[in-house]
């Protein structure tokens, strides 16, 4: 399918994961290597894969700071407002990741501490 790795793209693009060091800058563009394992999941739905909620998990973990979970928060925002795939907000409950705030495009980063 063309459209799948234009969406692989976007995720590149739009998604933050740390690196494996917790004092490495979160960026969006470094997040598609722990949530790549989520695509086939937001397009399809079904189970969810344990390398995507490991990925969601870790993503977690390491925005130890304001600005790396405000930086998170952006981007996921972003990926939420570019895609119309309802089931990435879902992700982080299913996978047992707490987060103070909606995946949404409404979502005002700025506020998350």
């Amino acid at each position: 399918m063309g459209s799948s790795s234009g969406i692989v793209c976007l995720i590149v693009m739009c998604m933050v994961v740390s690196a494996p060091h917790a004092q490495a800058a979160v960026t969006c563009s470094s997040v598609a290597i722990s949530l790549t394992p989520c695509l086939d999941y937001v397009q399809n739905g079904g189970t969810i894969p344990t390398l995507c909620c490991t990925g969601v998990r870790s993503l977690y973990r390491n925005a130890d700071t304001t600005a790396k979970r405000q930086t998170v928060c952006n981007c996921l925002k972003g990926f939420a407002g570019s895609t119309s795939y309802p089931l990435a907000a879902g992700i982080p409950g299913k996978c047992g990741a707490s987060i103070p705030y909606k995946i949404a495009p409404s979502t005002d980063c700025n506020k998350v501490t």
